[in-house]
């Protein structure tokens, strides 16, 4: 079979998550250590215990969520032996799936995320910004309404077919709502979250960023990368730099992501199945929303492991 490897991105984390896999592998285990010890606290700890509720603040969701992915990948690839033919990953999971293609270190990408997130949530003040997910309307339909409205609110997540995330200045984002409803949207709600991802307001974030990146070494992936900026791999390291400051204020765009998996082969195999590699099931329900003749899996427990055979 030849896989192509999904990472999560944020919204997929959840008390305890990988705790089957920390009893189990001692892989899953020293990973999580090497993630202590480049982030100086007890990942593991605030993973299990979320103490002061650290785990819904996005400068510690960013990297637990990519440790556990990284974790768990390890853990795949001493079970499995082959490696896929291609990786992606949603929003944050773009840097796990770099770790996985050798493309960024694991020390490096954990405290670059932690930044990430920090960046983040200082660009917008707290309640200032809100996300909305909208179904039932195609993007067209979705950004003219938008742009029809006072202040910042812009497409940010095109996930699926009539799925798509909005991001942008609260009052902007409420007001659009009715409107996106009266035009046909089946749904049109605000979402529980901190940061407006993904929209025109995390410029500041996205300059901070590109400061931070240029002294992290990025290399060319050993398995190729799909991006959310471009649905496509990238043709250099600073390409590569240049995706992920691109990516937090651009849409992802991940229908077109996955398209591209699809069409991914290596010598003459092509993809045959997805494996989301990471806490939760968000991107195992996306695919299937997307194609439901492509196969996908989901990681999050180690029986889930069996299936990979």
């Amino acid at each position: 079979m030849a896989h192509a490897f999904i990472f999560p991105g944020q919204g997929s984390q959840s008390v305890g998550m990988g705790s089957d896999y920390f009893q189990d592998s001692a892989i899953f285990r020293n990973a999580m250590e090497e993630a202590s010890d480049a982030l100086k606290y007890d990942l593991w700890d605030l993973i299990v215990n979320n103490s002061d509720d650290k785990l819904s603040q996005t400068e510690y969701t960013q990297p637990a969520l990519l440790a556990v992915s990284v974790a768990m990948f390890r853990v795949a690839m001493d079970r499995m032996g082959d490696e896929p033919v291609v990786l992606s990953g949603h929003s944050l999971g773009e840097y796990s799936a770099l770790v996985a293609a050798e493309s960024l270190s694991f020390q490096d990408a954990l405290q670059v995320v932690q930044a990430r997130g920090r960046y983040m949530q200082q660009a917008v003040p707290a309640g200032e910004g809100a996300m909305a997910a909208v179904l039932g309307l195609d993007q067209a339909a979705i950004e003219e309404i938008c742009s029809g409205v006072d202040g910042v609110v812009e497409a940010a997540n095109i996930n699926a077919p009539g799925q798509i995330v909005i991001a942008g200045e609260k009052a902007a984002v409420q007001s659009v709502l009715p409107l996106l409803k009266d035009a046909g949207a089946k749904r049109a709600i605000e979402l529980p979250v901190s940061v407006p991802s993904h929209c025109s307001l995390m410029k500041p974030a996205a300059e901070r960023l590109k400061d931070l990146l240029a002294d992290v070494a990025v290399s060319m992936p050993s398995i190729p990368v799909i991006h959310n900026v471009t649905a496509n791999s990238a043709a250099s390291e600073q390409e590569i730099r240049s995706l992920l400051v691109e990516q937090l204020f651009s849409p992802v765009r991940w229908v077109e992501c996955v398209e591209a998996i699809k069409g991914y082969s290596v010598e003459g195999n092509a993809v045959d199945r997805l494996v989301e590699c990471g806490a939760g099931n968000v991107l195992t329900g996306l695919a299937k929303r997307i194609d439901r003749a492509l196969p996908c899996i989901t990681m999050n427990s180690i029986s889930s492991l069996d299936d990979l055979s």
